[in-house]
């Protein structure tokens, strides 16, 4: 079984950390190693069954870890509306925000509640409207924002012209066009802070290739058994040719706590950046443009229809 690498982290001690996606996967050992350095995590989750589990196993990494959990659904824009005005009740800036959670190749097109493809509406305009709602909480917190892409935002394209895969739909493409218009979004805030000085810095993070959820049966994605795919991947895993689920989350953790603010991406550093230890990576080329970030930016706020502004 391969070794996880070892991470040094600063202390969170009285920072607070949203973390999607944090009731399976990568996300738990990821939430558990922000509690570990001090940060107070709060665990937005669609299904609160995982995420009573979730902050059971996180409790057995980190004894007295503070963790707790918000309802959110984010193929819902209702739902994440309903978790920004919670939270910004709550009154409590924000230091740290891991846009995380996602799906993966439906076998047919589905669509959010709102008629989004369903990769597109959960993995990128999902969260768009996340840090539309939380911008104002995020700016009080000069917050990291940190979001989650995928080696597969190193091949194909965005589909401008129909960005909800309408016309036609093929599972793998559509998942790297929202992947890549997560990491064209995410860079987009970090010039934008910068320019209107929000003091948000964003980050960019891939797990590489591990044995998570995404490709195994998920009954909300349309799949009822595990993929071939995700059982080639356990196997890689175990003889140590691709990440583990702890090794995957590191990316991102370094990504949300490293002392360089903005506009960096964190991968694997193994062979084909597929597993090993988290180290800062090269953009992949079609995140690189920003002309491609302004329209994505653009297009995205459209579509959320929430203004992406602090003020």
């Amino acid at each position: 079984m391969p070794r996880t690498p070892h991470l040094d982290l600063p202390d969170l001690t009285g920072r607070l950390a949203v973390v999607t996606g944090g009731s399976d996967g990568m996300g738990v050992p990821l939430a558990a190693r922000l509690a570990g350095a001090g940060a107070e995590v709060v665990l937005p989750v669609r299904n609160r069954a995982k995420g009573e589990r979730a902050l059971a196993a996180i409790a057995d990494r980190v004894p007295g870890a503070r963790v707790s959990l918000r309802d959110l659904d984010l193929s819902s824009l209702d739902s994440v509306a309903a978790l920004g005005a919670t939270l910004r009740e709550e009154g409590r800036p924000v230091h740290l925000l891991v846009n995380n959670a996602g799906v993966m190749t439906p076998p047919e097109r589905r669509t959010t509640a709102d008629g989004f493809e369903l990769q597109w509406g959960t993995n990128h305009l999902g969260h768009v409207a996340l840090v539309a709602h939380l911008l104002p909480l995020l700016a009080a917190g000069r917050a990291r924002v940190t979001s989650q892409t995928s080696i597969a935002a190193n091949r194909n394209t965005v589909s401008w012209d129909d960005p909800g895969w309408e016309r036609s739909y093929d599972g793998m493409r559509a998942y790297s066009h929202s992947k890549i218009a997560v990491g064209l979004f995410a860079l987009e805030l970090d010039r934008r802070s910068r320019a209107a000085g929000w003091g948000i810095s964003s980050n960019l993070a891939h797990p590489g290739v591990a044995p998570t959820s995404l490709l195994a049966a998920r009954p909300e994605v349309g799949r009822s058994r595990d993929t071939a795919g995700v059982r080639v991947i356990r196997l890689l895993s175990r003889v140590g040719l691709t990440g583990t689920v702890e090794s995957a989350a590191l990316p991102a953790v370094l990504a949300a706590t490293a002392p360089e603010a903005g506009g960096r991406f964190y991968g694997p550093r193994g062979p084909g950046h597929l597993g090993g230890g988290p180290a800062e990576q090269s953009l992949f080329d079609n995140l690189r443009s920003p002309e491609d970030g302004a329209r994505m930016w653009e297009l995205s706020e459209e579509l959320v229809g929430v203004p992406l502004t602090v003020g």
